[in-house]
């Protein structure tokens, strides 16, 4: 399939697919897991930092919701959002692990201040939660499209496993991308307090993850601390180009994320994955590769 983005919706499903979600990252994984791009590598570790803490709160926000909502497809929808987020963080605590122990222990004490963040957050209002998780999942839609897209320019001789989790990571939050915003909707709608969860949601994330990506840096001590704000910008504005067009759509009084298109590889993903009946493995990129294409053997879609 060409590159690009098509009009199909993989987020209205009759069910959204909990697989079997798990990677094999190595005991000896190297940090800086993408050759030459240390800030690129460290913005991904820092922003899988606070995974095992967002992702629990989203799931625990959204079971309470459960109680007030009577809708038997979003009912589903939420049971399948809650499965997915519960696979993703138990995966990034692996990873994350591997990291603290191979040069940097200072991602203990940055979780701890996260495990915080998010435990003050867990005591807002019901209506706060939900648009913060709204809010998030809907920055998560510009991730989705740039990880998938531009996959090759990103990940290329990344380590395979860690860039393939990625990958698998967004296009599972593509999948589920409106069941926190529906639910939001359902229950509250007002459009200012959804707005700054966007903003919330966002920003709050993508701080904490900026914590962890500059504490890594400066313990590699790679440059001078002048290159390394540089570099560090630059980071930054590559994300600020790719995702925030997808947060100002989001702040449109009359968006929804089914507006938002898919890359078309997610449907190659998918199929992959239905080919196995979603029980796993979780493909694994050869990332060497010239297109970064699926494993050979499966990578026909089913139609």
């Amino acid at each position: 399939m060409t590159e690009g983005s098509n009009q199909r919706q993989v987020n209205d499903l009759a069910v959204i697919p909990v697989r079997s979600f798990d990677f094999a990252f190595p005991e000896d994984l190297d940090p800086l897991w993408i050759p030459l791009a240390p800030y690129r590598a460290h913005f991904y570790n820092g922003v899988s930092l606070t995974m095992p803490y967002l992702e629990p709160f989203l799931c625990k926000t959204m079971r309470e919701a459960q109680q007030l909502v009577e809708d038997e497809q979003l009912l589903e929808d939420m049971k399948g959002f809650i499965g997915q987020e519960a696979q993703h963080y138990r995966c990034h605590r692996r990873l994350n692990e591997r990291l603290t122990l191979n040069g940097h222990p200072q991602f203990s004490i940055i979780e701890a201040r996260i495990s915080v963040a998010y435990e003050r957050l867990s005591k807002r209002s019901l209506r706060t939660r939900l648009a913060y998780s709204a809010g998030f999942e809907c920055m998560t839609n510009g991730f989705t499209n740039w990880i998938l897209g531009d996959r090759k320019a990103l990940f290329e001789n990344a380590q395979a496993d860690v860039a393939s989790f990625w990958i698998a990571h967004m296009a599972e939050e593509c999948e589920h991308k409106t069941v926190a915003f529906d639910v939001y909707e359902h229950l509250y709608g007002s459009y200012w307090v959804r707005a700054l969860g966007v903003v919330h949601g966002s920003f709050h994330v993508l701080g904490l993850g900026c914590i962890g990506m500059t504490s890594a840096l400066h313990r590699d001590q790679k440059g001078s601390q002048l290159q390394r704000l540089a570099g560090t910008l630059r980071q930054l504005g590559a994300v600020a180009g790719k995702v925030g067009p997808f947060l100002l759509r989001a702040l449109h009084p009359r968006y929804n994320p089914r507006q938002e298109n898919e890359p078309e590889w997610l449907d190659d993903w998918i199929a992959y994955n239905a080919q196995l009946g979603n029980l796993g493995p979780m493909p694994v990129i050869d990332t060497t590769s010239e297109d970064m294409s699926l494993p050979s053997h499966l990578t026909q879609p089913a139609r």
